[in-house]
């Protein structure tokens, strides 16, 4: 079949569209199913380039094993679908007192002769609240059968072709433009949305987009936080500021953390900084294809477990990365934790880091980088020096 023009705002070209669908149709097939009730956006941008936010209400699109896929999705992302994807059935449901995009759904199902099918359905997406998977079940129960399905797309977004990897390299390049004007503006008396501003206003400058979450730069006692926490803070004099984001190109994220550091650098925290670095070059040695996930967990553990600061490192040490959609920059699972059986292959993209928070001191350090997973080992995409970060 001829290769089409691509949609306006597609990602990519229809060619590699259709070979992603044809995979995931031959997996379904090899599952013994029908169709797939795609409700992650991850998936339908994976799949066909479709790019919205409207997930947060009800959307869903049907993959069959044979036919076009459908899209059910509200009016204000019609011309967003026919701009961003391959979709060409794109049907409309209206808000109304009364309305029941499930039983849309069911209608649509009927018309594409699958009652009394098998269907997969991806159940772990935000794009699936509690209350529309109550709905969906209430009007399919006794119309087909569901099967939980939410890895048969994930799995394949793990490994990414060349054109993917592009993206993710382009949004490393954009980490590290962000992670040096968050240098730059380090200063006593800045506040800390300062910083996360001087990241973001870096990454659009040079051609990213929004990341998929927000920045987390948490200075002084909430440097030891895992998350981004409420407020603007005044760095002081004496100060440690925590930062982690991720960039973003074309939905591709590249994440890095790194610690800044104003005032002088204490003995206690020098040491915790050669721990964390020590510690991130010995998992990024670990990762390349044919390595159980598990294995970098197990170089964290070990060699913190063996300094003074085994008590303060946190119980996973990164995660997966991929095209993403909010409220989250991470692509997981897979999460990188102890034991974890899954084999790394050439083309994986991750995100291994490194994090002390000493709660009783208050004391925080954390690094990490993205890598792309290769035969012999991994590629790092980031410049930016394993150290303490001095404006």
């Amino acid at each position: 079949m001829p290769d089409l023009a691509s949609p306006p705002l597609a990602a990519f070209s229809v060619s590699e569209y259709r070979q992603r669908l044809a995979r995931t149709r031959a997996t379904l097939r090899a599952r013994g199913l029908d169709a797939l009730l795609l409700f992650a956006q991850e998936s339908l941008f994976y799949l066909t380039g479709y790019d919205t936010s409207g997930y947060v209400f009800f959307q869903c699109a049907v993959l069959p094993t044979e036919g076009p896929i459908v899209l059910l999705t509200r009016r204000p992302d019609l011309a967003q679908a026919r701009d961003t994807s391959i979709i060409e059935d794109i049907r409309v449901w209206y808000n109304a007192e009364d309305a029941n995009p499930a039983a849309e759904l069911r209608a649509i199902l009927e018309e594409k002769g699958l009652k009394g099918g098998r269907l997969g359905i991806e159940l772990q997406t935000f794009g699936l609240t509690a209350g529309n998977w109550r709905a969906v079940e209430r009007e399919l129960a006794g119309f087909c059968v569901l099967d939980e399905a939410s890895d048969v797309v994930r799995a394949q977004r793990l490994v990414k072709s060349s054109t993917e990897l592009e993206h993710v390299r382009q949004a490393g390049r954009l980490a590290d433009l962000a992670m040096e004007a968050v240098r730059s503006a380090a200063a006593p008396g800045r506040l800390s949305n300062e910083l996360a501003g001087a990241a973001l206003s870096a990454m659009l400058a040079h051609g990213g987009d929004l990341p998929s979450e927000q920045p987390i730069v948490n200075n002084g006692p909430r440097a030891v936080y895992g998350r981004g926490v409420l407020g603007a803070y005044r760095l002081e004099e004496q100060d440690q500021v925590l930062v982690e984001f991720g960039a973003s190109h074309r939905r591709y994220m590249s994440c890095i953390e790194r610690t800044v550091i104003l005032g002088p650098l204490s003995h206690d925290h020098q040491s915790m900084f050669s721990v964390v670095r020590d510690t991130l070059l010995a998992m990024t040695a670990v990762i390349r294809a044919g390595v159980p996930l598990g294995a970098i967990d197990a170089m964290h553990r070990r060699v913190l477990d063996a300094s003074p600061y085994g008590r303060d490192r946190y119980g996973a040490c990164g995660y997966s990365l991929g095209a993403t959609f909010a409220p989250t920059w991470m692509d997981a699972p897979p999460m990188i934790y102890a034991d974890n059986p899954l084999v790394m292959e050439p083309g994986m993209v991750l995100f291994p880091h490194v994090m002390l928070g000493a709660i009783d001191s208050r004391r925080a350090v954390g690094m990490g980088h993205t890598v792309i997973v290769t035969e012999t080992g991994c590629e790092a995409l980031s410049r930016v020096p394993l150290e303490p970060l001095r404006p």
